[in-house]
Formats: C-alpha cells, sequence, structure tokens
C-alpha cells in the first residue's frame, strides 16, 4: 500500500537530459497530458552550455528556433583525399545545450502539472501498482517512470556486444585571422593521424574566425586529456591558425553499443535515451534518434491507456540495428579500420543517401546501395561471426 505522505505523480521522468526534456516537450506540445502529474528529477540544473548537437535534416523541425547555426555544405577528408559535399535538400544543424534546456524548461514552467526538481536519484524500485523513487532529500512514486540515467556496468560487464565510446574534447576558438569558412562545416576529418584507432576532426565554423574543433575518437579506451587537446592545437596550427582565444571547452563520451536495453524494460519502467539505446549505436549520434523516438513515446502513451500501458511493449528492433552491429563488431576487433570505411561511404557515395541510411529511412535496395561502397571483407567476416 502508497503512504499517503509520499508524493505520488502519474508520470516520473529520473534524468533530464535530452530525451526526457524532448519527450516531455512533446507531450505538453500534443495537449493530450495536462490531467497528468509529471515530476522530473535531476542533480543538474540545466544552466550551462554542457555539450552541442549536430544533425542533419530537410524537413522544418520544432527546434528550428534553436538551431545556432545551419551549414549547405560539407567536408569529408583523409589523408588521401578531400570532398566537398553539397547537402540539398538537407542541412547541417548545431544546436547549443543551453539554448535547448532554456527552451524546454521555459515551456515546462508555465505547465502547473510538472514539477522539476534538483535531486539526485538515489533508488528505483518497482512494485505491483507503483513504481517508488528515492533521492538524497525525498521519496516519490509514480504510475509509470521513464529513467535515462545511463548504467555503463549493464553494458560494460557483458561480452556479447561490443562497447565503443565516442569520446571527444572540442574548443570553441576566435582566430586573430580570417581562417574559416562559415558556408561549410568539416563533417570528418580523418587526415589527422589514427595511431591505430578511428580518429577525426570536426570543425563548425561559425564565422570567418570563429569555430568549434572537436578531437573525436570512435574507440574503446579514452585518452589523456592532454592527448586531445595537443591534437585539436596542432590541427589549428596546420590550418594555420597561430593566434587565437579559447572561448569555451566540451568534452563527453557517448556509449556505442547494440546492447539490448530495451531487455531491461517492465511493466512500469521504459528506459529511454543513452540508458534505452536511443543513441544511434553506428555513429553516436544522439539528437536526431532521440526526436524520433520521442515522438514515438508521446504517441504510444496516447494509443495506450493508463490501465493497459506495458512499458516492454514500446520497443521494435529494426535491420539498422543489425548493419550497427556489424560496424562495431568490425571497429571493436580492428579499431584502426574506421577510416577507410568512412572513407569508402563518401568517396563517391550520394551524400543524401547516406544521410538518408543513417537516418535509417532508406529501403532495402537502397540499402544495398549504401552497404556496397563499404570494404566487402571485413564485413563477411563480420557477418559470419555475427550469425555464428
Amino acid at each position: 500500500m502508497q503512504s499517503s505522505q509520499i508524493p505520488h505523480f502519474d508520470y516520473i521522468f529520473t534524468g533530464t537530459g535530452l530525451s526526457a526534456l524532448m519527450t516531455v516537450y512533446k507531450m505538453v506540445q500534443s495537449g493530450k497530458f495536462a490531467d497528468k502529474s509529471i515530476l522530473l528529477l535531476d542533480e543538474n540544473s540545466k544552466k550551462t552550455n554542457d555539450r552541442t548537437w549536430c544533425f542533419w535534416d530537410k524537413n522544418e523541425m520544432v527546434w528550428n528556433s534553436i538551431v545556432s547555426k545551419k551549414w549547405d555544405f560539407a567536408l569529408f577528408a583523409n589523408e588521401n583525399f578531400n570532398r566537398n559535399l553539397a547537402l540539398k535538400p538537407y542541412q547541417y544543424n548545431q544546436i547549443r545545450g543551453l539554448d535547448f534546456y532554456n527552451f524546454v524548461l521555459n515551456e515546462i514552467s508555465k505547465q502547473s502539472n510538472i514539477t522539476f526538481l534538483n535531486e539526485k536519484v538515489t533508488d528505483i524500485n518497482e512494485l505491483e501498482t507503483h513504481v517508488y523513487v528515492g533521492t538524497e532529500e525525498n521519496r516519490y512514486t509514480c504510475n509509470y517512470l521513464f529513467n535515462s540515467i545511463y548504467t555503463k556496468a549493464f553494458a560494460e560487464s557483458q561480452m556479447k556486444y561490443p562497447v565503443l565510446q565516442q569520446h571527444f574534447i572540442g574548443w570553441f576558438v576566435e582566430s586573430e585571422v580570417e581562417i574559416f569558412n562559415p558556408e561549410q562545416a568539416t563533417f570528418m576529418d580523418f587526415s589527422v593521424e589514427q595511431k591505430g584507432n578511428t580518429r577525426f576532426i570536426y570543425v563548425l565554423p561559425t564565422s570567418k574566425t570563429e569555430a568549434l574543433v572537436e578531437y573525436t575518437l570512435f574507440s574503446e579506451k579514452l585518452l589523456p586529456k592532454e592527448e586531445y587537446e595537443n591534437e585539436i592545437q596542432n590541427y589549428l596550427k596546420n590550418l594555420g591558425v597561430k593566434e587565437y582565444q579559447i572561448l569555451e571547452k566540451e568534452q563527453g563520451s557517448i556509449p556505442m553499443t547494440c546492447f539490448p536495453f530495451w531487455k531491461r524494460n517492465t511493466k512500469r519502467v521504459l528506459n529511454i535515451g543513452t540508458a534505452g539505446g536511443w543513441t544511434k549505436a553506428s555513429t553516436g549520434y544522439t539528437f536526431k534518434n532521440s526526436d524520433k523516438k520521442s515522438s514515438e513515446l508521446v504517441k504510444f502513451l496516447q494509443n495506450n491507456s493508463s490501465t493497459s500501458l506495458r512499458m516492454t511493449a514500446f520497443h521494435k528492433k529494426s535491420r539498422f540495428w543489425f548493419y550497427d552491429l556489424l560496424l562495431l563488431d568490425i571497429l571493436y576487433r580492428h579499431n584502426e579500420l574506421g577510416s577507410s570505411i568512412f572513407s569508402s561511404l563518401f568517396k563517391k557515395g550520394n551524400p543524401k543517401l547516406i544521410f538518408k541510411f543513417l537516418d535509417e529511412e532508406t529501403t532495402l535496395i537502397e540499402d544495398f546501395k549504401v552497404i556496397l561502397k563499404c570494404p566487402k571483407i571485413p564485413f563477411i567476416k563480420a557477418l559470419f561471426r555475427v550469425l555464428v
């Protein structure tokens, strides 16, 4: 029996990252949840610009008003070639974390049925009729819980599914000379020394003198902070940037795995975001996938009454999960192959078709057009390993 002393909610979100805030925002916009009490719990107040999201899109989105920069062209490069990609009908978009948080939290603050508390979650316990949530300060209960707090031990304590990291450090720099092309983002530059890994640079210019320069790896192990920063310094030097100011820094590590997080979903608890496998496993891209998944989740909640709702029914596995599994298997065993695989895609491939494929919107015939651009032998070997 629930104690009358413990505050009860229809829905509780533990963790208020991208996926949780997207979902709650869309619940508000739908107008279908005004009668539901919603609690958001996070130890972080979301008052700092802690990350930058980039994604390609060709349609109007609900987030358009907070896109800080759009690019119609992108550069792909390795040590042997570079290619300027015309992205239309797509555009490459950038959203700063703080702009997203402010946009969503401003809307949430107007809703009398939604409460946002800065408290660290310490305990989640699912009972037959409700879910109990403990924080360092208080206790709560709810009918259904959405958890986006990632527990890396779930994925990293098993051997069946490879686990890599997309790990990076980025500098927002201002150069004393005009060196950047604000009309062109550097999507992936593999010309940096690979050192047995998959290593590349992003450059996201916002003006001729300002850009985010990010050193990124798809690999298993993180590096000492100095190694990322030394590589950024070297890259800027090679571009001809001698004098510059560092305006901001960002760093992060995003798990890349096909581990079936959805198997940890229960009748009343749904894992979302990175904790639910919403990150695109083969690229680490999060924003676009979370945008799609959050819309699907809101629709799922609307189409199922609260009496018959079972969170285990939400997830659906697609063939793209299998494609991602093959790539991660290759990069886990032969991390040095990343540059050649991505280069084979972008050297002569149609960028619009590649983006459509990475968005998981292609037909089977289109899938094969993309896949056939990749080196055959590593994927055939990975296919046999996965099937066996």
